[in-house]
């Protein structure tokens, strides 16, 4: 019986070229005077306002590592479009894996009125680190070069005023995962009414088994990918913003990830907030185990700004495969809403 091989690297590369050939990201800027208003709400003494935000990886690699996704892809542009014209729409999206052609449609087509991409192919990473463990791969992707861009975008229903992003560096990844320029992004979101901005991050780290090299290899990538992101946040986060970020972290079932990750991020968790019964964060969606972070790949974190306090107020998932939110992706969507807490008395900001 004869092994069917897996697609050499210089079909993947030929392939994924081709891909990089195809449209550009998606980017779309909303003027402040067109702004919807928030939802904010008062009680006297603090007001409050609500922001939404879904964590969602697209499964947007294109051929030959996936094949057949364009009409998944369409129906969840189309999906959240129809909910944008509702109304139901999640406030915040953070995509990753949009690599494909029909995944950057998929994203034009979500109906925000204003979208920002992460690093592009040919932006250029962080300074080089030291030698990774073991010896570079170049038949499993390591090949010095990005065919990709970083496959990560930021969707927003409140204007974008300020964007920044930061490629990984060329020693700071790991097999397959090194022909995508993947890095991290800030977005920061106007909400009319706020008495600030709120700091938006997006990240998508290097993944496990996928990435076709030995664990040693591509956890130190991991680890150096979660110090470049922290130097990142302390060097663009504003520090009267409060702060979310998310995306795809590949920490599931790595306690020696989840080591690595957690000395460089002191960030609050919403996982481990809203498993607690006493934090008034409603659990839409089945955990199972004493630690349900462990169990995914799509994480939400968050820090208090000067100005604004935030605290998750429900989880839920979207795309998971109920009948009114089918599976698209091979990951479900995490959605988390989000409540930002203010002073009365404080004014809000002036039009962006």
């Amino acid at each position: 019986m004869t092994r069917k091989q897996p697609p050499t690297i210089a079909i993947i590369a030929s392939a994924l070229l081709l891909g990089a050939c195809g449209p550009t990201p998606p980017l779309r800027v909303m003027a402040c005077a067109d702004a919807p208003a928030a939802p904010v709400r008062s009680d006297g003494e603090s007001r409050t306002a609500t922001l939404s935000v879904l964590t969602y990886n697209l499964e947007g690699l294109g051929w030959p590592a996936r094949k057949g996704r364009a009409r998944e892809l369409a129906q969840i542009g189309s999906r959240l479009a129809a909910m944008n014209a509702a109304g139901t729409a999640p406030d915040v999206v953070l995509f990753q894996e949009m690599f494909s052609p029909a995944a950057k449609r998929a994203v034009a087509a979500s109906g925000y009125p204003a979208v920002a991409p992460g690093p592009r192919r040919l932006d250029p990473p962080d300074a080089a680190n030291g030698r990774m463990p073991g010896s570079a791969k170049p038949l499993k992707g390591e090949v010095g070069i990005r065919l990709l861009g970083s496959g990560i975008a930021i969707a927003s229903r409140y204007p974008i005023v300020a964007v920044e992003t930061d490629a990984y560096g060329r020693r700071a990844c790991a097999g397959l995962d090194c022909l995508a320029n993947k890095g991290v992004m800030l977005a920061r979101l106007h909400l009319p009414g706020l008495p600030g901005l709120v700091d938006v991050y997006n990240t998508h780290m290097n993944s496990r088994a996928a990435s076709g090299v030995a664990e040693p290899r591509n956890r130190a990538a991991h680890a150096r990918q979660a110090l470049a992101a922290s130097d990142f946040i302390a060097r663009t986060q504003a520090p009267e913003n409060p702060l979310i970020l998310g995306g795809d972290f590949n920490m599931r079932h790595s306690e020696a990830r989840w080591e690595g990750f957690s000395a460089h991020h002191p960030l609050a968790l919403v996982h481990e907030v809203c498993i607690d019964p006493a934090s008034g964060c409603q659990v839409a969606l089945s955990w199972d185990g004493d630690e349900p972070w462990m169990d995914t790949q799509d994480l939400q974190f968050f820090a208090n700004g000067e100005r604004l306090t935030i605290r998750p107020l429900r989880v839920e998932a979207m795309f998971d495969g109920r009948p009114d939110s089918p599976r698209l992706s091979d990951h479900d969507g995490f959605l988390v809403t989000y409540e930002l807490r203010w002073p009365a008395a404080t004014a809000p900001v002036p039009a962006c």
